[in-house]
């Protein structure tokens, strides 16, 4: 072979692959894992964030994982975190870093105005905080999924149900002192469980009830199971989770595939909130219909309840929180 010849080949050869090289390091294939039930309305949400990543054309494929099957919460967090998972849908819990007891401060949201204000605008202070937080760890917050305001399921009527008086009743809260101390100051004794410990203990008598859900949660996770007989919509905090990704999968993407990324995971947080305010009216019909009773406070009551928390649990929480992020949440 003529050596001129040869060496353009040689070259040739060398650009291809070179060029194969460039091209496959700009392709992605995303792990993403969830908590969401499969019958939840949210698991349409996250598949269409799915097919609005792959279908921007950006050189990125994913693969989802719902109900929980790569983890709960606490664990798919630390996954993150390790790179072992690529983007996250669940509840951020606060024993990454006890400043993301923010999501779980009480009266901070009590209508839907509010939810979409403070939740679903990503220049919110809650939202701009909660990626400073998340950067920390080594992960990318990308949106927050308000569902709506949590109540209390309970298999027994407590005691004073709308007041700040004993309720008699041993329930769960999830791991957060700041879910601990309000659930506390409104009469109830509280035993820190995860989530999937709930329905069995619940079932068992291990526990009375639980602060855990919105309508939507109670039918489908207890009601349908035929576990527990009461409602109380006390509404202190929102059923939220967030959609996340770590920081080493962010690294590894160019900027066109960060911002398919960030777009879809916003328009998911936003496609949440606008759907999930408007299920809880039907998803209280049908706790009614399954024979439960809903326990729900009077407009004084709840006024009552909203002044006790702000004026005496707020002041507590800055030790937990932290006071300069209380006053960057709270700043108007």
């Amino acid at each position: 072979m003529n050596t001129s010849v040869f060496g353009r080949w040689i070259f040739g050869l060398v650009l291809t692959l070179s060029l194969s090289t460039v091209t496959w390091a700009d392709e992605i294939k995303l792990k993403i894992a969830g908590t969401w039930p499969i019958e939840h309305f949210g698991h349409e949400i996250m598949e269409n964030m799915v097919k609005e990543i792959e279908g921007a054309g950006v050189g990125i494929s994913a693969k989802y994982f719902p109900a929980s099957q790569l983890g709960s919460g606490e664990e798919l967090v630390e996954d993150a975190i390790r790179g072992n998972v690529d983007i996250v849908q669940a509840f951020i819990y606060a024993q990454a870093d006890p400043r993301l007891e923010i999501m779980n401060l009480p009266a901070l949201v009590t209508t839907f105005d509010e939810l979409k204000s403070i939740y679903g605008d990503p220049s919110s202070n809650l939202n701009t905080l909660l990626r400073e937080i998340m950067a920390d760890l080594g992960l990318t917050q990308l949106g927050l999924l308000g569902e709506g305001l949590v109540g209390v399921v309970a298999s027994k009527k407590p005691t004073d149900p709308t007041g700040l008086g004993d309720k008699g009743m041993n329930i769960r809260v999830w791991s957060s002192d700041v879910a601990k101390k309000t659930t506390e100051s409104l009469g109830y004794r509280t035993t820190t469980m995860n989530w999937a410990e709930v329905l069995p203990a619940l079932q068992a008598g291990v526990i009375d009830g639980a602060i855990c859900c919105t309508p939507e949660w109670a039918y489908s996770t207890f009601a349908v199971a035929d576990v527990g007989k009461y409602f109380i919509p006390v509404n202190t905090v929102v059923e939220a989770s967030s959609i996340y990704a770590s920081s080493k999968t962010w690294e590894e993407m160019n900027q066109e595939q960060r911002d398919v990324v960030m777009a879809a995971g916003q328009n998911a947080a936003q496609a949440a909130i606008d759907k999930a305010w408007e299920r809880t009216d039907g998803f209280i019909d049908q706790l009614k219909e399954a024979g439960w009773e809903i326990i729900d406070y009077s407009d004084e009551e709840r006024t009552a309840m909203v002044s006790h928390i702000r004026d005496n649990i707020w002041p507590e929480l800055a030790e937990t929180i932290g006071q300069e992020t209380m006053d960057k949440l709270l700043a108007n």
